[in-house]
């Protein structure tokens, strides 16, 4: 059993990825690094916004920022954003598509990817 404190931050974790801007974000900074310019454009929202959203997923240390001068490069915080985001837009896509889980039935089957063409 997890100790509290673990919950609680899971649980901290799951509740910032409850908005389709920040997974979209977050899909975005696993590319590779990106200014809030640059990701404003490519999640189609305001720079304000992500600016915002960007702040939230940092607090939560989901994403990290490198200034270079006046401008903030950010980027996944880890590979286990990484593989957080790959199981969850992993899920979303069985369920979409009504597709049965991997035989063996575990993450580890998975090898924490994307299927190709999934929506984000």
């Amino acid at each position: 059993m997890p100790n509290d404190e673990q919950v609680h931050l899971a649980a901290e974790g799951f509740r910032l990825l409850a908005d389709p801007t920040r997974i979209k974000i977050l899909w975005a900074l696993l590319q590779g690094e990106s200014s809030v310019a640059c990701l404003a454009e490519l999640v189609g929202a305001a720079p304000t916004a992500v600016s915002q959203h960007l702040a939230k997923l940092r607090l939560a240390g989901l994403v990290r920022g490198r200034r270079e001068g006046t401008f903030v490069h950010y980027s996944a915080a880890d590979t286990h954003v990484r593989a957080l985001l790959a199981e969850a837009l992993f899920h979303a896509d069985h369920a979409d598509r009504n597709l049965p889980d991997h035989p063996r039935g575990d993450a580890v089957a998975h090898q924490h990817t994307v299927p190709a063409g999934t929506p984000v």
